[in-house]
């Protein structure tokens, strides 16, 4: 049985609206509450989410605990290949997935959207083929003992994800989980529940009831219960610093595993002998331009050697300039909407925290004219230059397109500016030189470190932060291995 593609964002949105995935099943929430999806480029409501609370997150769980035992007893190699399969439904899905990604979050179907779904697919089939890899040691440990290592399960996981890359977020998070033996509950954010949620309902065509579940709801009422529930073995959050720091409270009450993806405030730093036109298309990609800067990795810090930043500047802003910003759904659209109106206020109050520091705050690409989209959340790209490194733009992550860049001359000075901060998850740098290439790759304070490109996440990669950045790691072998399974030691007295 497989699910017909929609390719209707606006149908699709309706019928899937209102209600979570439980043990197979689509079903309302248990108190019958829903909460509105707007789309942010109109301001108009497409649909609906159940409002989970208490009684859904326990529905949930034990539902999963129920399937658990039975999907960790299948071979591994077998359950690889039904998640394989659930990579190849969702290829089937990637025009769906964007279009409807991009009608609930804002972001272009062409240049973000569609890339989400295409690479969400990739990330099931890359995990489906590590099944394999679950395996143990031996040890030698005495002639007459025959000691070895197992993997197991940890159980039932919790999976909080965010709104910005949702649907690959979740998968980085379920994929290894569900291949290494474990059931999964899922809490969407609630700015973009559905598109999660259809992704959720293809894959439950293919995996046993009860494995795979998702609820939507707001953090306090359903993604609290889902943290301190008795019955959940692990939890993997992305999100806040704020919200990172809870989940971990709670997690250590129960002395339960956590794996936390946090916020960036990401360096770039541009040498004077870089490549001009590999390091502008760098910040134009880093920047995440394309997904209005809401990424934890946006390179949101740019130190450029004197030498050539004037020519740097003058570039990225002409390249940003070029960008269309418009409906979502127009495949001539580069650059999409903010999010919810909160976290446009919340922009809007670091650009003019900004200027207020002395700032000069260059605005580049056009509004969209279109009467249609007037309530859009759209706001122009921001480039800072001339602004003091202590200023809010410059310290805090604000999640929205807006970066500073900073003037240098000494190579030591710029390491030392990338490094002070309490973030730490990704950082580039840009030379020709090997030697300098290598010295900031091992001295860059950050998880995730790149030499002239600025890659997004991608399947194979270990990828993960440091300092406030966040706990372990995702996207990779190991991710599966140390934070979705425990190492048992066996030993067999042979005398």
């Amino acid at each position: 049985m497989s699910i017909t593609p929609n390719t209707d964002p606006y149908a699709l949105a309706d019928e899937i609206s209102g209600r979570h995935m439980i043990d197979g099943a689509l079903r309302p929430a248990a108190s019958g509450a829903v909460f509105n999806v707007v789309n942010p480029a109109t301001g108009s409501v497409i649909g609906s989410a159940a409002e989970g609370d208490a009684d859904d997150v326990d529905a949930a769980v034990k539902a999963a605990k129920r399937a658990q035992k039975e999907w960790a007893a299948l071979p591994a190699r077998e359950r690889g290949k039904l998640i394989t399969e659930c990579g190849r439904r969702l290829s089937d899905h990637v025009e769906e997935l964007g279009r409807l990604i991009a009608l609930e979050t804002g972001k272009a179907l062409r240049t973000e959207s569609r890339v989400e779904a295409s690479v969400l697919a990739d990330m099931f089939l890359f995990y489906g083929g590590l099944a394999s890899e679950l395996k143990g040691e031996t040890v030698p440990f005495r002639p007459d003992m025959l000691t070895m290592t197992i993997r197991q399960p940890i159980g039932v996981v919790g999976a909080i994800i965010p709104w910005n890359v949702p649907m690959l977020l979740m998968a980085l998070k379920i994929a290894p989980a569900l291949v290494a033996g474990n059931a999964v509950v899922v809490k969407s954010a609630e700015e973009a529940p559905l598109t999660v949620l259809r992704v959720v309902q293809i894959m439950n065509q293919v995996l046993p009831a009860g494995i795979l579940n998702i609820l939507s709801g707001y953090g306090p009422e359903c993604g609290g219960p889902l943290v301190a529930h008795p019955d959940v073995g692990k939890v993997t959050f992305t999100g806040s610093v704020e919200t990172g720091r809870i989940v971990t409270r709670t997690a250590a009450d129960k002395l339960i595993p956590v794996t936390l993806e946090l916020g960036g405030k990401s360096p770039m730093i541009v040498m004077a002998d870089a490549d001009m036109d590999k390091a502008i298309a760098g910040a134009l990609g880093g920047m995440r331009f394309t997904r209005q800067g809401q990424s934890c990795t946006a390179a949101s810090r740019i130190f450029v050697h004197a030498d050539i930043h004037d020519a740097f500047v003058a570039r990225l802003k002409a390249a940003v300039n070029d960008m269309v910003m418009g409906d979502p759904l127009d495949e001539k659209t580069d650059i999409g909407t903010i999010i919810s109106p909160q976290q446009l206020e919340k922009v809007k109050a670091y650009i003019e925290a900004g200027e207020k520091a002395g700032g000069t705050a260059n605005r580049c690409a056009k509004l969209p004219d279109d009467p249609a989209l007037k309530k859009g959340l759209f706001v122009q790209p921001v480039i800072f230059t001339d602004i003091a490194p202590d200023a809010p733009p410059a310290r805090e992550e604000i999640f929205g397109p807006v970066t500073c860049i900073f003037r240098f001359t000494d190579y030591e000075d710029a390491l030392a500016r990338a490094n002070d901060s309490e973030y730490g998850l990704a950082a580039t740098i840009w030379t020709r030189d090997l030697k300098t290439a290598l010295d900031a790759s091992h001295r860059l304070e950050a998880g995730f470190v790149q030499v002239n490109q600025n890659l997004v996440v991608q399947a194979n990669l270990s990828y993960g932060g440091i300092k406030s950045s966040g706990v372990g790691k995702e996207a990779s072998l190991e991710a599966m291995l140390e934070h979705y399974t425990h190492k048992k030691t066996i030993i067999l007295n042979m005398g």
